[in-house]
């Protein structure tokens, strides 16, 4: 299975100066766990997650001042569409994140994540035993 069977199309894309409650507010209403961060001025993605949040908001930041942009992963990884499904969790694996951005030529075209990635290999485990449990009935 590849990245693209498991991505999410549903991009969030907000800027540097969303504060975090807004941030919030958009990915709770869209029930995802990251946002990208596109920063005009660098031209730069970046990415921001649930977890940035909450660690913000566990020390004492206020959510309606602090930004995104102060928050916000930069150092991204990166996947593509044709990766497969293992490269992607030993990506996150490796680098002990959770998301990743998806690119296909000059933009976002996705977020896949730990979650998106378990589900798909659920899925087929599941379709492979009940061929397996047909093979042996019939």
């Amino acid at each position: 299975m590849l990245v693209r069977d498991a991505m999410s199309t549903v991009v969030l894309t907000i800027g540097p100066t969303h504060t975090l409650r807004q941030a919030a507010r958009l990915m709770s209403a869209r029930r995802i766990g990251a946002a990208v961060v596109l920063d005009p001025d660098t031209s730069g993605l970046g990415i921001l997650t649930e977890r940035d949040i909450l660690n913000s908001v566990g020390a004492g930041q206020d959510p309606d001042r602090e930004t995104a942009h102060a928050h916000t992963t930069t150092d991204v990884v990166f996947a593509a569409p044709e990766w497969t499904l293992d490269e992607a969790a030993a990506a996150m694996s490796h680098g002990g994140f959770r998301h990743l951005i998806v690119l296909d030529g000059h933009g976002p075209v996705g977020v896949v994540s730990v979650r998106d990635i378990i589900r798909c290999w659920v899925r087929a485990g599941t379709r492979g035993a009940r061929q397996d449990a047909g093979m042996l009935a019939g």
